[in-house]
């Protein structure tokens, strides 16, 4: 898709995230306090990103997560961007960047993916989905 394409379809801050690699303020997101069990997918394309049950909150402003739902669907790729060293993630289907991933979370993976809301859609679970 076009980046015009992406624009008629995401709204101003979902493109400047998804599609320029912004990032949502922390404590702002909606999903930062989404407790209900379901899916977590990708805002642009609907690939399958993460699950709730590996969802934990780490205090850090963002929904956090110690494990991806499928590995094809995460990529990495070194960003040094803002005087950092760190490890974007981004959707492998669609290349929306999702957020970034640290070496402190919890076991049994010891990952913290931090990701913005703004990338994801929440499906919760059982309840059917419609796609428009």
């Amino acid at each position: 898709m076009t980046h015009h394409n992406w624009k008629n379809k995401l709204s101003k801050d979902e493109y400047r995230i998804c599609r320029l690699g912004g990032t949502e303020h922390p404590f702002t997101g909606v999903l930062l306090n989404e407790e209900r069990e379901g899916e977590y997918v990708c805002k642009c394309c609907e690939a399958t990103l993460f699950k709730s049950e590996t969802k934990y909150d780490t205090g850090c402003g963002w929904p956090s997560f110690y494990d991806q739902a499928e590995a094809e669907n995460v990529g990495f790729r070194e960003d040094d961007s803002h005087g950092m060293h760190r490890v974007e993630i981004y959707c492998k289907r669609c290349d929306a960047h999702l957020g970034h991933v640290f070496p402190d979370g919890p076991q049994p993976t010891g990952q913290r993916y931090c990701v913005n809301s703004v990338s994801l859609s929440f499906n919760p679970a059982g309840e059917k989905q419609i796609k428009g």
